[in-house]
């Protein structure tokens, strides 16, 4: 089965409600490894080689973070720069991470009409991620359709009920391989396909 390596990067996770809840009973899913980066690397000083064999120990790697300034919060970009060196994760002879998987959950503020190009953001979440993407395809893995949980400054508990739910769904599917790659790429994001299911 696969294994699914969740990198959780959120710097002011106390105060964060809606990752709170997501993260609450994702480690006891069976396949799965979470690391906390902000709590691993305060001084944001990453043990490369350490992180390298995690990668090379999983199948499909997640990152897990808050939508800071249209990106992700610094530590990731530290630990992009870092861990997927070339030689290793890209470049002639960088095959590393060749067949993996890249998938990102992401929360924001703003509501999804406000990531459109009518919207405030003037871009779709997708696009915004498209840097990682392009990184993922470098490196010679899959990017799958990421998880966008958006609005959450005005979630209900209902609202955050189902994405929470989701999240486990999505995460325990891969898994487990009840839920397959070639599922989720159709789509743009995992909650398009998450809606098709459901509405079965």
């Amino acid at each position: 089965m696969p294994r699914i390596l969740i990198l959780f990067a959120h710097p002011r996770l106390e105060k964060s409600r809606i990752n709170l809840q997501l993260i609450k009973d994702i480690t006891t899913i069976p396949g799965v490894t979470f690391r906390d980066l902000y709590e691993e690397y305060p001084d944001f000083d990453v043990d490369i080689k350490a992180e390298q064999q995690l990668l090379l120990e999983h199948d499909v790697i997640v990152f897990h973070h808050p939508f800071y300034w249209y990106s992700a919060p610094p530590l990731i970009k530290q630990w992009i720069d870092l861990v997927l060196a070339h030689g290793w994760a890209y470049g002639s002879a960088g095959r590393m991470l060749e067949g993996k998987f890249w998938l990102q959950i992401i929360t924001s503020g703003g509501p999804e009409s406000s990531y459109q190009a009518t919207g405030g953001a003037r871009f779709t979440i997708r696009e915004y991620l498209i840097p990682f993407e392009q990184t993922a395809r470098l490196c010679k893995m899959t990017f799958l359709p990421p998880l966008a949980i958006q609005g959450t400054h005005r979630m209900t508990s209902e609202e955050l009920g189902i994405h929470s739910r989701r999240y486990q769904k999505l995460i325990s599917g891969l898994a487990d391989g009840s839920i397959r790659s070639e599922e989720l790429t159709p789509f743009s994001y995992t909650k398009d396909y998450f809606e098709s299911v459901e509405g079965k």
